[in-house]
């Protein structure tokens, strides 16, 4: 019986973003433009530019952003072809074959994560790498970080790297008053930052 004590929880995938470690190089973009053969003018991970403070004493803050793989994801009850699924794990993923383009799930998600391929004509989103996942790697953003700001692990694992960080930091996520649940954490976020709009992708 689920919530049961006694029986092992299974996984459950999320990452955390550690603000203080984000140099805003855009490696985390590359990758995974390079990973996921997403075409031109479109992402499924990009980061967030906001410039705080008045002149003479101003400061750029980085935002990297992606899909939240949320606990309680909009998109699905949504979509009207049932292509939008979670995994056990909690990845949410869009099957490409059912897919049908109506755009429904984007204007349902409260982070503006999903975009139309310009060639396949289907909705996209960032699923956290889950081929690299089910291989036993980490996401392909997490792996090229310089700064070393991204961390990917289990929750449901106290042991691992993702637990301890949450559970010895101050941690966010974005938007919490939908109610969505985002499986996105970060370190260092603060309202203004998480309330800009994009200034460069």
């Amino acid at each position: 019986m689920e919530g049961n004590g006694s029986r092992k929880k299974g996984k459950r995938y999320a990452m955390l973003i550690d603000l203080r470690r984000c140099l805003g190089c855009h490696s985390c973009a590359v990758a995974c433009k390079s990973e996921n053969d997403v075409p031109l003018g479109v992402y499924r991970t990009w980061v967030k530019i906001v410039e705080k403070g008045s002149y003479p004493n101003v400061r750029r803050v980085f935002v990297p952003s992606l899909c939240n793989n949320c606990e309680r994801p909009v998109c699905l009850s949504v979509c009207p072809v049932k292509a939008t699924y979670r995994r056990p794990d909690g990845i949410v993923m869009i099957d490409e074959h059912r897919c049908i383009g109506c755009k429904y799930c984007m204007a349902a998600c409260p982070y503006d994560a999903r975009h139309v391929n310009p060639i396949k004509k289907i909705v996209q989103k960032c699923y956290f790498c889950f081929h690299r996942v089910d291989a036993g790697l980490v996401p392909a953003c997490v792996n090229t970080c310089p700064g070393g700001a991204r961390v990917f692990g289990d929750v449901n694992d106290p042991e691992s790297e993702i637990s301890r960080l949450i559970a010895t930091n101050p941690v966010q996520v974005l938007k919490p008053e939908k109610g969505t649940e985002p499986r996105v954490y970060y370190i260092g976020l603060d309202e203004m930052a998480a309330k800009a709009k994009v200034e460069e992708a």
